[in-house]
């Protein structure tokens, strides 16, 4: 493998990993008793939340549903269709 395909690929697996996070978060906030601290929900807290605790200081939970894995989840997702999406940046340099 050339070292540009690893890097697409480790590219975009990293940004499918953190989707995955940020959507396992937004079914979590379902869900307010479970002890986000405790395994297996904290191998979803600890990577996510210091981009979430940034988010919520901007856009507070409204009505108590708190929005900003959401709003994560459309940046990631974004990022990586603009980086090694079909006619991402990385495919064009590369």
């Amino acid at each position: 493998m050339t070292m540009e395909l690893v890097l697409n690929w480790g590219l975009s697996l990293f940004c499918g990993l953190f989707i995955l996070l940020f959507i396992f978060r937004i079914i979590l906030t379902w869900y307010p008793q479970v002890n986000l601290n405790s395994l297996p929900f904290a191998l979803a807290t600890w990577p996510t939340e210091p981009f979430l605790i940034p988010t919520r200081k901007l856009i507070p939970p409204m009505g108590g549903v708190d929005i900003s894995p959401i709003i994560w989840v459309g940046i990631v997702s974004l990022i990586r269709e603009l980086l090694v999406g079909q006619q991402g940046l990385l495919k064009i340099w590369l």
